[in-house]
């Protein structure tokens, strides 16, 4: 797959703007960000663009497979250009960073349930909490 944005929505068929370009550096270089975020870096990039119209870039974005949209229990949503390969998450319940983390074991082997019930499993949405090491050492003294 290209690593040119430009030519990655073309290879899915989307209409290439300047909002979903700036959108999609945005989330490659703010990986974990909520579109609130993204948004001010997106205004920075290309200046003026409404919530909504980053909102609606994210939502093609996701649909077409191009990024990921995680959202924590009671946290805004967050979104990821890491796509594929079933990777996890681990957050800090004090600041709320955000790290990739990949399975605990092998390729996936969060894919395989103790029972699939019949249902084709292709992810596994695994979050882990607690603090980052910043936090626990502010803790500590």
């Amino acid at each position: 797959m290209s690593s040119d944005p430009a030519e990655l929505l073309r290879q899915r068929g989307i209409q290439v703007t300047a909002q979903r370009l700036a959108v999609l550096r945005a989330v490659a270089a703010q990986p974990h960000s909520t579109a609130d975020g993204l948004a001010d870096a997106v205004r920075a990039e290309i200046g003026a663009i409404s919530l909504q119209s980053v909102y609606d870039a994210l939502g093609v974005l996701v649909a077409e497979g191009l990024i990921r949209r995680i959202q924590p229990a009671g946290s805004p949503a967050r979104f990821e250009d890491r796509v594929g390969d079933n990777h996890h998450h681990l957050i800090c319940r004090v600041c709320g960073r955000m790290v990739d983390v990949d399975c605990a074991v092998g390729a996936a082997p969060c894919l395989t349930a103790a029972d699939d019930r019949g249902y084709e499993i292709d992810e596994a949405e695994v979050i882990y909490w607690g603090r980052c090491p910043d936090c626990a050492s502010r803790a500590r003294t």
